[in-house]
This record gives structure tokens, C-alpha cells and sequence, in this order.
């Protein structure tokens, strides 16, 4: 089976929609509607839907915050596809993508402090805990390139 990023377009987007999350995961992630409703009116926002082979079974967004800044502001896998290594090869897929950008020197990612699996999985791609956001909310951690 094959992970790949495709763009959201007119053709996937109802079923990029259509994903959730376990309820114990609603709180951590803003549902795919919204974020892709954002990024149509803010053209610095990207959207990717994550494919299994021919099937769309999560979503990424981020943003570039500077011309040399980068956010990861979304990132699911749909419930029925989680726990199988889809998210690593997906992040893996995003961050080879993000790197592409000529002028970049930081990719940032906020996760829920008390989320047990966040830090060390994004540890494992070298993202490195640098405090809470401005909010005080998440856990900010940063890739320095």
C-alpha cells in the first residue's frame, strides 16, 4: 500500500470532509471543513489530503508565517486508518515537500502538552520542544534548517 499527498481539489474534498477522528481525539484537531475553508480566503495556506493508495484517509494544512517560517497547522488521520505507520510516512511526505521552499529555515508544530504520543513522535522527525505558544496553550516545537 502506498501513502502518498495529493492536493484537495473540487474532486476530494467531500471526502477529505468526511474523516474524523476517535472522540477522545475532537478536542486536539479542528475539523477539515474549517481548514479548508480557510485556506480558499487565505492564499498562503496549503492543503494536502493523504492518500492510501487510491483512497483519501487524512489531511494536512500549514502555513508560511514568514517568508523563512512555516506551520504545520493541521495534521489527522481518519479513525479507521490510524495505528498502521500512515502518519509517519505522511509527515515524512509533508516535511520533504515544506523543505522545497528556497528561503526556509524554520517548520513549526503545536501539540496538545498532555497528548502522550505527540512528543516523541515528532521528536523522531527532530522537532524540538522550545515552550508553549503565545496562548499558552501547546506545546510549540520546531525543526531549525
Amino acid at each position: 500500500m502506498t501513502v502518498s499527498l495529493r492536493k484537495v481539489t473540487k474532486d476530494n474534498y467531500e471526502k477529505v470532509c468526511d474523516l474524523e477522528v476517535a472522540k477522545t481525539q475532537e478536542d486536539y484537531v479542528a475539523c477539515n471543513m474549517w481548514s479548508l475553508v480557510e485556506a480558499i480566503y487565505n492564499t498562503e495556506y496549503k492543503t494536502r489530503a493523504i492518500y492510501l493508495d487510491n483512497e483519501p484517509v487524512g489531511f494536512f494544512m500549514w502555513v508560511s508565517e514568514t517568508t523563512d517560517k512555516i506551520s504545520i497547522w493541521r495534521f489527522m488521520i481518519d479513525i479507521n486508518h490510524q495505528r498502521n505507520g500512515i502518519g509517519r510516512k505522511a509527515l515524512a511526505l509533508a516535511l520533504a515537500e515544506i523543505k522545497q521552499v528556497l528561503t526556509l529555515k524554520q517548520i513549526e508544530i503545536c501539540y496538545n502538552p498532555t497528548n502522550p504520543v505527540a512528543k516523541n513522535f515528532y521528536a523522531s522527525f527532530g522537532f524540538n520542544e522550545v515552550g508553549m505558544d503565545q496562548d499558552n496553550e501547546d506545546m510549540l516545537a520546531v525543526i531549525t534548517l
